[in-house]
């Protein structure tokens, strides 16, 4: 019941009118994912007599719920909670048989429910049933929670609450059943709401203290510790007027930073989890060629802020003695900046915090967020209250940069391991534009310096800026659409002498990752509109020949070499039906010979 209250108080709070209504529910509830209706074994169930519910889901194709809780987030596989009076009791539900579920994301297979199935709930009515008239009968209502997810996202839907009114009788025959539920052979997920100290599958007093400590390590990231300092001299400063008031803005500053893990971290989970029922696991992000891409990039922009190739600057009104930021709307502000800094070497734990906040209960969440925050204030607190600690604090200095750089290091690992796990299509156009990218942030931060004049700063920071954005639009964008236009097979002997033995067209393009002319060929040639177009239209077969390694793993390799007698790549061969040899190509402009060979193609081969 505390976590009932809990959670429509935050509700309210929120102005969420419509999340947890139950009155009046129905025997059907139903999204644009799944349709969920409830069933009675029973028209009428005598006292002492046993019956079930049945609740069938029917799941859009693509769609599942997981079923394990031991191989899926914390709670976030499906659960469902009868509702009823004491004289009602049900015992262990009865789930179907998982499917198993390949998820890439995560490399390993899962158990799922898909498509349609039914979950079958067997109770048992009290033999001391109170006997007074229930014309309408005992109403029984069914909590269902879990994420329902896809290859590329999950939701958190608001099911609300599936309702049944089930007649007890002592003349009820009970001989004619709508169904049999089937024996328990699956092991059973959890099916119950967790109390409040078990939400995710721990103490809660230790997933807060985790949070408090998450936050408390933020203050000692290399962005923030050389600010500190700064920044609580600069509230005491204000203070002269005695302790208390270094006390309150102090307080005011610890709020800015509260504010900011609000704003950008328990906020946007209550909105996406209210308002939009879904739920951004890094696993589903982590789905996407754009989001891996991207993160990889700004790990790569991080890494220079940490060898120093850029800086941040602090404002004056923190690092001077006059400026704005003064008073308790000052003080919040600078607090709200505080945590701003921390963010280019706390992203990884704000990350981790943002990942986690999704698959827990929103209420756990969004405390455990704000206990972070708290975690992180707190030394502001102290050192607001008593000043004299800030001579006790280590000084900046050599190891403070050693330290930066060595984190630079480990940002630029982890960025290789992102890229890596592109396609490789992709792949190295996002590392040629990452050399670009380091190339233009280093011209941003390294070209100019404080005495620059206003002018040349602003026209080397343009330029770096331009440049950028026309490798992106060149490696990137322009890239991704190229690799689209034609759907490439790997290259397989079989394949190609079925092809040529039905009077196919076979198109060859030998290439390997390490190939410069080889992305010139795919961008010059294959990426033509018309090109691809033709390819389709006249079912010309595209075989992709990757030479970039040797052995079985290569077969367009050994073929290169020993059947064609090619010894480079690039190279792009054509097999027209009844000529006996084939046409080939080794440069990087041959595109409107190749059209043209297409079009006198007749269009159904």
């Amino acid at each position: 019941m505390r976590r009932k209250a809990a959670v429509i108080l935050l509700y309210v709070l929120l102005f969420a009118h419509n999340g947890f209504a139950v009155s009046a529910p129905g025997d059907t509830t139903k999204t644009d994912i799944v349709t969920i209706s409830v069933e009675q074994q029973y028209e009428a169930v005598r006292p002492g007599g046993e019956s079930a519910l049945a609740v069938r889901f029917e799941l859009k194709k693509d769609w599942h719920f997981d079923a394990s809780a031991e191989t899926t987030a914390a709670g976030m596989n499906l659960k469902l909670k009868p509702i009823c009076p004491d004289y009602i009791s049900f015992s262990e539900p009865v789930f179907p048989r998982p499917h198993s579920y390949f998820d890439k994301t995560l490399g390993k297979k899962l158990d799922v429910f898909a498509g349609t199935f039914t979950v079958f709930l067997p109770f048992t009515v009290s033999r001391t049933y109170p006997s007074r008239p229930q014309e309408a009968g005992t109403l029984i209502q069914v909590s269902i929670e879990g994420a329902v997810c896809s290859a590329t996202q999950c939701r958190v839907p608001d099911f609300g609450r599936l309702g049944t009114a089930v007649r007890i009788s002592s003349d009820a025959s009970m001989s004619e059943p709508k169904f049999v539920v089937p024996d328990l052979t699956q092991p059973k997920p959890q099916t119950h709401l967790a109390p409040p100290s078990q939400w995710a599958g721990y103490s809660v007093w230790f997933a807060l203290g985790l949070a408090f400590l998450a936050g408390l390590s933020l203050n000692i990231m290399p962005c923030v510790w050389p600010v500190l300092p700064l920044i609580v001299m600069r509230i005491v400063q204000q203070a002269k007027q005695g302790n208390g008031k270094s006390i309150t803005l102090g307080l005011a500053f610890c709020a800015g930073i509260v504010l900011f893990f609000f704003a950008f971290l328990a906020g946007p989970n209550i909105i996406l989890r209210l308002f939009y029922g879904t739920v951004l696991q890094w696993g589903d992000t982590f789905r996407s060629p754009v989001f891996v891409g991207g993160m990889a990039l700004f790990l790569v922009v991080l890494a220079l802020f940490m060898f120093g190739v850029f800086t941040i600057s602090v404002p004056a009104s923190i690092a001077g003695k006059s400026g704005s930021g003064k008073g308790y709307s000052g003080a919040v502000g600078m607090g709200f900046l505080a945590a701003l800094l921390s963010t280019p070497c706390g992203f990884g734990i704000l990350a981790a915090a943002f990942g986690w906040a999704q698959t827990q209960p929103l209420l756990l969440a969004t405390v455990a967020i704000m206990i972070m925050g708290v975690g992180m204030a707190a030394p502001y607190a102290i050192l607001t209250s008593m000043p004299g600690l800030l001579k006790r604090l280590p000084k900046a200095g050599r190891w403070m940069e050693l330290f930066k750089q060595t984190v630079g290091f480990v940002l630029l690992g982890i960025a290789i391991w992102l890229i890596s796990a592109l396609p490789a299509a992709v792949r190295i156009r996002v590392l040629y534009f990452a050399v670009v990218l380091s190339f233009c942030v280093w011209m941003w931060g390294g070209w100019v310096s404080y005495n620059t004049r206003t002018l040349r700063k602003v026209l080397i920071r343009t330029i770096a800026v331009v440049l950028a954005v026309l490798a992106g639009l060149t490696f990137l964008i322009e890239g991704a659409a190229s690799t689209e236009r034609i759907d490439w097979q790997p290259y397989d002997a079989n394949l190609i002498a079925s092809a040529k033995a039905e009077g196919r067209a076979v198109l060859i393009e030998f290439t390997a990752d390490w190939c410069l002319s080889c992305n010139v060929v795919e961008k010059w040639v294959y990426a033509n509109e018309e090109i691809s177009k033709l390819v389709r239209e006249k079912n010309v077969l595209p075989i992709k020949g990757d030479t970039t390694g040797t052995g079985q793993n290569y077969p367009a390799t050994f073929a290169l070499k020993n059947i064609y007698k090619e010894p480079a790549v690039p190279v792009s061969i054509l097999f027209l039906p009844g000529m006996q040899e084939p046409l080939r190509w080794r440069g990087k402009s041959f595109a409107d010979e190749l059209k043209e060979l297409l079009e006198k193609l007749p269009s159904n081969q």
